[in-house]
């Protein structure tokens, strides 16, 4: 639902949806004050109305933060646990070519699962950046962190052993440590001057169709002539908790959601993530987001309309985070991997 919802709006979106439930039982027994079906759908709409990416409650809270947070807030990145970061460098041409590209999804999947199946609870991180730098010759990057919050399980090194053989069979895996991030000096209209010199402006992927077929970085990173960096953070889901996501965002969408075609697509998805789950595959929350670099506020402004240019050529959609860019720069970074959902919303 939204793109992706946040915690704090998937807990008020199941209140709204036992509240909801409760009155219209209660209506049985004794008719409940007119006020509380106003305030029922009021709270539905502020979750499912979306006046562009964003909720109407998710556009409050981003108006919220902007005032609360005006400088990287040191904790964002800072979280307690164990967290391994690997170069990885697949073979040549397996982006490219279509089939090459679904075997790595498809054992890039596998290792997820495997991840869901470690925790009774969702919590672990897998977080993927990909980096292009353009000079003389255009130079790629690639790193996988993996981080697993303090407590969450009692062995946190086995898995990041295993995961290491997964992601070593994709390609050639290089354990590395991250460079620190780097701090912001200077904020414009969407952008953000670091202290290394340069200057970042960072979207959120908010939508990319099926025909793209998992080839976004081919079509945002290849070919350009500015440097971009663009990462993607999944968060799998237990296979208990899976279930009951699925089932939850079934009955939210059934409840709240009066336009027919949209309900229609949510029947879809549903359909698509029952299907999944019971060849005994687990829900993932995904986010993504594309940095583009420059080395003044005008080459930076140009490379983010050309990025702009790029997604709509291929049905990709772009939201530049308003208020927000002192700190989103951080998720296409490896840093990005021990970051709660919901830091950038």
């Amino acid at each position: 639902m939204q793109r992706g919802l946040s915690p704090a709006e998937t807990l008020l979106t199941k209140v709204n949806a036992g509240v909801g439930g409760a009155i219209l039982a209660s209506a049985v027994i004794s008719p409940p004050p007119a006020w509380t079906f106003g305030a029922v759908g009021t709270a539905a709409a502020l979750l499912n109305i979306a006046p562009g990416p964003r909720s109407i409650a998710r556009w409050a809270t981003v108006g919220y933060r902007h005032l609360r947070e005006r400088t990287v807030p040191h904790t964002m990145a800072d979280h307690a646990g164990a967290t391994s970061t690997w170069a990885l460098y697949p073979e040549h041409g397996t982006m490219q070519d279509a089939q090459r590209r679904a075997d790595f999804h498809g054992a890039f999947s596998r290792a997820l699962a495997f991840v869901a199946g470690q925790a009774r609870t969702a919590g672990i991180q897998v977080h993927v950046t990909h980096h292009s730098t353009t000079a003389d010759y255009t130079n790629h990057t690639q790193t996988v962190s993996v981080h697993i919050p303090k407590g969450l399980v009692a062995q946190p090194a086995r898995i990041l052993e295993t995961m290491a053989g997964e992601l070593a069979a994709l390609g050639a895996l290089t354990p590395i440590s991250p460079e620190p991030i780097p701090a912001v000096t200077g904020r414009g209209p969407g952008w953000a001057a670091l202290a290394d010199g340069r200057y970042a402006a960072t979207a959120r992927i908010t939508t990319w169709p099926e025909e793209t077929s998992g080839d976004l970085m081919p079509r945002l990173l290849l070919g350009q002539d500015s440097d971009r960096s663009l990462a993607v953070l999944y968060r799998p889901l237990p296979a208990g908790q899976s279930r009951r996501s699925a089932k939850w965002q079934r009955a939210a969408a059934e409840a709240f959601t009066t336009d027919k075609i949209k309900a229609d697509a949510h029947e879809l998805a549903s359909t698509t993530a029952h299907g999944a789950l019971v060849q005994g595959a687990t829900l993932v929350d995904i986010d993504a987001y594309l940095t583009v670099w420059g080395d003044s506020p005008e080459t930076v402004t140009d490379a983010r309309w050309q990025a702009t240019l790029a997604a709509d050529r291929h049905r990709i959609h772009l939201d530049w985070l308003p208020g927000q860019q002192h700190r989103a720069h951080v998720m296409t970074t490896p840093h990005g991997a021990s970051t709660r959902k919901g830091a950038i919303l």
